[in-house]
């Protein structure tokens, strides 16, 4: 099938497919006329990596898991590893964003939002971290 085909299939853009290709993700086979063609094993590739995308995971995590998902002889425990690595990575992600939205919310606590000109958001984000 061509690309648009396999595009439509997976839920992945085109040009996300030509993306993951040049990173190595996934690999179509070109025609003798240069065009790429797809198979289903490609389609259940790229609906993988849509999927993983949808969880956040990292390209570099996305390459580990499609080595085990492809590895019948792995072990469980790897790919439970890189989630529970990933959990801990978004939960710190969210407490980041957390405390920045908590600070942000006091700034703007803290500005009378008329129209003076002082401001302390705009007071704090002049000052160098």
């Amino acid at each position: 099938m061509n690309i648009g085909t396999a595009a439509r299939l997976s839920g992945v853009t085109a040009k996300m497919i030509r993306h993951y290709e040049q990173l190595g993700l996934v690999q179509g086979r070109r025609l003798a006329n240069g065009y790429r063609d797809y198979g289903q094993a490609e389609v259940a590739t790229l609906r993988f990596i849509r999927h993983a995308r949808a969880l956040a995971f990292p390209l570099e995590d996305i390459r580990k898991l499609l080595a085990l998902w492809a590895d019948r002889n792995r072990a469980s425990a790897d790919v439970r590893r890189i989630a529970l690595d990933h959990v801990e990575a978004l939960e710190a992600k969210a407490q980041a964003m957390q405390a920045m939205a908590s600070s942000l919310r006091h700034l703007a606590e803290h500005c009378c939002g008329d129209s003076r000109p002082d401001c302390p958001i705009l007071d704090e984000l002049e000052k160098t971290l």
